[in-house]
């Protein structure tokens, strides 16, 4: 008992009221959210999203704090899928989703405390296509290391646009900064909340990508017989050694500094003339001829040895992808994702 005692002490008000709301049931909890403001609700709402198994024991402690008696009560699971069910009860579907996407973006009361725990690389990726003026205003609301290393990560050219506008920027209207907030929120924090969603098609793609070819064409000719939509998803979100030609020349040299130089090889000498010429264009000479010379002294390869090789490569760029280190764009627009 002394354990769930210091347990209890340790939870904070919101963490208390968020296992009391999820207590209280869908129907109860409805009405106490009907008489919430949306800051309020997106408050409980992150801390419910986040309790993960509460004890029932520390559900007991809670209810003696709020009533004189409590019969018994199970364990409670505060989840996103648990939340959003709740929220459902009493809002409209619309208010429900931005909450949600609200939630599972990054942490922050404010838009620009959300930014602040943004990974630079994908807010300078954002950004870099938006008005010189509007990422001065952005920029000048983020923390100074934060916006250090956001701009550091903006085209040179485009930094200094960045830097001039700032250098000359006056007291920003009211109008606008809310304009530029509700932009951030509609168009970055909810694809960034969307994509780190998850779906069962991104996790099969994820897994079949993991999969040598014979086995990959195997399954996806048999889901195809069942469910030609599905097996078609999941086709469209793999990622291929060959989708590596969508990094840019920085991405591929980033690369090239933490893949081993033996497995590239291998993975090159089953590969075509344009993938290899990606990675030789980024390398010294010298390097390139190594390279070249190490390829031919192989032999004769196994294609399994190959695909191997180009499925750890995959992992890798992904890996870095994930860390913001790279950038994977997604061929051909403007437009750019981040794994």
């Amino acid at each position: 008992m002394g354990r769930v005692k210091e347990e209890y002490r340790s939870l904070s008000g919101q963490e208390k009221a968020a296992i009391l709301m999820l207590a209280l049931g869908e129907e109860h909890a409805s009405k106490m959210f009907a008489l919430m403001d949306d800051e309020e609700i997106k408050e409980i709402s992150q801390t419910m999203s986040s309790l993960g198994t509460i004890s029932s024991n520390i559900v007991e402690r809670l209810f003696v704090e709020f009533a004189d008696q409590l019969s018994s009560t199970g364990s409670l699971v505060g989840s996103f899928d648990t939340t959003e069910r709740l929220l459902t009860k009493v809002l409209p579907e619309d208010r429900v989703n931005n909450i949600m996407e609200e939630i599972r973006g990054p942490a922050g009361r404010t838009m620009w405390d959300k930014l602040n725990n943004v990974n630079e690389a994908v807010l300078a990726n954002y950004l870099k296509n938006e008005y010189p003026q509007t990422v001065g205003v952005v920029l000048s609301k983020l923390k100074s290391t934060h916006s250090a290393a956001v701009l550091s990560l903006l085209p040179e050219n485009f930094s200094m646009e960045v830097i001039m506008r700032m250098l000359r920027m006056e007291a920003v209207q009211k109008e606008v900064l809310d304009n530029i907030e509700k932009t951030l929120r509609t168009e970055f924090m909810s694809n960034l909340a969307r994509g780190s969603r998850g779906d069962n098609h991104e996790l099969m793609a994820d897994i079949f990508n993991s999969l040598d070819r014979q086995s990959q064409d195997r399954f996806l000719t048999a889901l195809e017989e069942r469910n030609r939509d599905s097996a078609e998803k999941i086709k469209a979100l793999m990622f291929t050694f060959e989708d590596l030609a969508r990094l840019d020349n920085n991405g591929v040299q980033s690369l090239l500094r933490q893949v081993e130089k033996d497995k590239l090889a291998l993975a090159l000498k089953g590969s075509t003339d344009a993938m290899r010429e990606l990675f030789f264009k980024n390398m010294s000479e010298r390097a390139g001829k190594m390279m070249r010379e190490d390829m031919d002294a192989l032999g004769p390869v196994r294609l399994a040895d190959v695909e191997e090789c180009q499925m750890m490569i995959v992992q890798l760029a992904k890996e870095l992808a994930s860390q913001g280190q790279i950038v994977i764009s997604e061929g051909g627009g403007e437009d750019e994702m981040v794994y």
